[in-house]
């Protein structure tokens, strides 16, 4: 049972230049944050640069049997602080993320499940947040969620989230 003000301990770091077992992330993740047991979460994995959750509508219903609009916020919010975690652990970097600023549009209902995908707003975003690790030990990148309902774009997200310094 997670306590309040009492950090949950860290996933040990994956072998240099390896990716965490995304399986095994999750299940720590689940630990740390205890809501994320309850996101419908079925899937998640690499696509490249783009990390992708596969996701159960029915834990996310409304009112009106279409997607929870802050269910769904939440669901973008913490995709892109998983991506920056991961791609800094990645690096042998085992640091604190936040979301500094995060922004949704909402184009169609979910209706059905769901994928979500995150990556980088722009090509150079890893390697600037790269740099400003090294150069200031803290840095910032720009990343976009898009959640897909089969072929349909039902909302697309944007966040800047910051790596703090090591402590």
């Amino acid at each position: 049972m997670r306590e309040v003000g009492v950090p949950h301990p860290r996933l040990p770091l994956p072998e240099p230049g390896q990716r965490d077992d995304p399986q095994v992330f999750l299940t720590w993740l689940g630990e740390a944050i205890p809501m994320v047991e309850h996101l419908g979460i079925r899937q998640m994995r690499w696509e490249g640069e783009r990390l992708v959750w596969e996701l159960a509508l029915t834990p996310n219903l409304n009112d009106k049997g279409t997607g929870f609009g802050g269910g769904l916020t939440a669901q973008t919010t913490l995709l892109g602080w998983c991506w920056t975690t991961l791609w800094l652990r990645q690096r042998g970097h085992a640091r604190d993320v936040v979301v500094a600023e995060a922004s949704q549009r909402f184009l169609a209902p979910v209706t059905g499940d769901y994928r979500l995908t995150c990556a980088p707003e722009s090509q150079q975003g890893p390697g600037t947040l790269g740099e400003q690790l090294a150069s200031r030990g803290r840095g910032r990148i720009a990343l976009v969620q898009q959640l897909w309902c089969g072929d349909t774009l039902c909302l697309e997200a944007r966040g800047d989230y910051a790596v703090l310094p090591a402590s």
